[in-house]
């Protein structure tokens, strides 16, 4: 089992920088894919970015390469979403997710385990 916590959002104006963190519980963090998934209002949750349990490949949305990075430090069994250049268009409760699944880390289905969430919002 897997709980997740994720923290760091909040309201920024565009232009701006916002890093988001997911900690997670259980020994067995350094085995799970990690990926960021966003659902704003109105809208159907979509994928961000993803990074494998080594770290090694990383996988990002065509809307937000070049501006968000995902890392992770195993050691402390959190993963990290530095966003910068955010977009208005950027607003939207984030999630954290995890999967020991080695399919398409860009679907939703396969992550077994979500955080409920962090809001950010980023004004124009």
């Amino acid at each position: 089992q897997v709980q997740l916590v994720e923290s760091g959002g909040g309201l920024v104006q565009a232009g701006g920088s916002l890093r988001l963190s997911c900690a997670a519980s259980g020994r067995t963090f350094s085995s799970y894919t990690m990926g960021w998934f966003r659902q704003a209002p109105g809208k159907e949750r979509e994928f961000v970015a993803a990074i494998r349990w080594s770290g090694g490949n990383t996988y990002y949305a065509d809307s937000v390469k070049g501006r968000f990075t995902i890392s992770r430090d195993n050691a402390k069994n959190t993963v990290y979403l530095q966003m910068n250049s955010l977009k208005p268009e950027d607003t939207a409760v984030f999630y954290c997710a995890a999967t020991r699944a080695y399919s398409s880390p860009w679907y939703a289905g396969p992550y077994n385990y979500w955080g409920l969430g962090t809001q950010v919002t980023v004004s124009s």
